[in-house]
């Protein structure tokens, strides 16, 4: 490129070149050092040639060395690297930007693609290991380096951090850590959320603000701890295990932003998630962007999102929850109101009723009965007596008829002896005999003076 400056300390005879005193020379950034530019940009023609040319009252502009570095760039040759992607986004089509990381090592490049190279990238996620063949790139705006791809190839998924997770995954879910019937309901009104969080994370303050908007009354036990790193799962570990242990705590969230998959690999720990899973207090996790997921998202009672999706699923809304009281209120009074007016009405029915309005009319069907009764008694009395006296008339016909009197009546007489016994027969006489003469009307006594039979 035609500098080969090591980025050496400047030399003494360079600072005295460059205008300043020799009690200077120790260093420049002293209280009151300044140096005079022009206010306007330099011709090029003025500008060193060189990076070793350069000091500091005729330095180059960063726009110049960022020229100069995308011009050595450009010279470098095209190459294939392999790593594991740790991020990926195809979102925006036509285009692919990942993260790359080395495979042994915590080092980690930009890749970015267009095209067919785009089109590629889409079939591949977190946690793949690739081969991609690339070009350096340097964006000259921010004098950022990246490898322009071209090519990108799958490798065999035999050591990746995806494969081991998904091997975990698999003997973990055939011990049922990740059985719906195990998983807890989480309270309707919790009074205390447990919160594992890093410390000063945005994901503590989304979560507080969140669930202090939806529902004031609950309070928070925070336990900060790691979030990535060889340090993360023992802290989250022993954190679970902490706020289960505390009667007070009604709910846990285990919140983090977003991250790579290789940052969030602490949640997949295995002990994290027999930790959750021996969790007798309802677990939240809420890890990452909703793109992401961990194996403690599969133990957890409930997944959520984001940590403002866990704020929002972990405690009612007060004023949704005001609303429901008012419809319920409203509805009681609404019923209470229906039924009064219903009894009013019964009531009003009751006293409107000929009973209660004209009570003699309650006696006029049994006063009918009565009258009714004794019209009938009445009839039959009087079929009585008229049979009665018919046969009384026949028998007095009847005896009428057959009586004494009536053959008096025809002019016969009726003899009696003096003892009163009715003489039938003239030989029961004798001459001299006191005899007695029934007549039609009166009685005759005589003497008998001879008797005839």
């Amino acid at each position: 490129m035609g500098y080969s400056h090591s980025g050496a300390a400047p030399t003494a005879a360079s600072l005295a070149g460059a205008g300043f005193g020799p009690g200077q020379a120790a260093g420049v950034s002293q209280a009151g050092d300044t140096i005079n530019l022009p206010e306007g940009p330099r011709p090029a023609d003025q500008l060193p040639a060189r990076a070793a040319e350069t000091t500091a009252q005729n330095p180059w502009p960063v726009s110049v060395l960022s020229q100069k570095f995308y011009g050595a760039v450009e010279r470098w040759p095209s190459a294939w690297v392999t790593g594991q992607i740790t991020q990926i986004n195809t979102r925006r089509a036509g285009s692919a930007y990942l993260t790359l990381r080395d495979d042994f090592e915590d080092i980690a490049m930009e890749v970015n693609g267009f095209g067919r190279f785009a089109q590629a990238a889409s079939e591949f996620v977190q946690g793949d290991r690739v081969v991609i063949h690339g070009k350096p790139n340097l964006w000259m705006k921010r004098t950022s380096l990246s490898l322009r791809g071209d090519t990108i190839l799958r490798v065999g998924a035999g050591g990746s951090l995806k494969a081991m997770i998904d091997e975990l995954r698999k003997r973990l879910k055939g011990e049922g850590l990740f059985d719906a019937d195990h998983k807890l309901p989480l309270p309707e009104f919790p009074r205390t959320i447990g919160l594992i969080c890093a410390p000063q994370a945005r994901a503590e303050g989304d979560v507080i603000t969140n669930v202090n908007l939806r529902w004031p009354a609950v309070s928070f036990k925070v336990v900060h701890v790691h979030v990535q790193g060889e340090q993360c799962p023992a802290d989250v570990v022993q954190a679970i295990q902490q706020l289960d242990a505390d009667p007070q705590v009604d709910v846990i969230i285990v919140a983090r932003g977003g991250g790579s998959f290789e940052d969030l690999m602490g949640f997949s720990d295995e002990r994290v998630v027999r930790a959750a899973y021996a969790c007798t207090t309802p677990l939240i996790s809420s890890i990452g962007h909703e793109d992401d997921w961990t194996l403690l998202d599969l133990v957890a009672d409930l997944r959520a999102s984001t940590p403002t999706d866990a704020a929002k699923r972990v405690v009612p809304d007060v004023f949704e929850q005001s609303q429901l009281i008012e419809g319920a209120i409203d509805r009681i009074r609404l019923r209470m109101r229906s039924r009064v007016e219903n009894e009013i009405r019964l009531v009003e029915g009751y006293a409107n009723r000929p009973s209660l309005t004209q009570p003699h009319t309650m006696l006029e069907p049994h006063q009918r009965l009565i009258d009714d009764s004794l019209q009938r008694l009445d009839i039959g009395l009087r079929r009585i007596v008229d049979d009665a006296q018919l046969t009384i008339e026949k028998a007095h016909a009847s005896l009428t008829a057959l009586s004494p009197q009536s053959t008096l009546n025809r002019g016969y007489a009726v003899v009696q002896s003096a003892d009163g016994h009715v003489l039938d027969d003239a030989s029961k006489v004798n001459a001299g005999d006191n005899i007695t003469v029934t007549l039609k009307k009166g009685i005759i006594t005589a003497t008998a003076n001879s008797a005839t039979e």
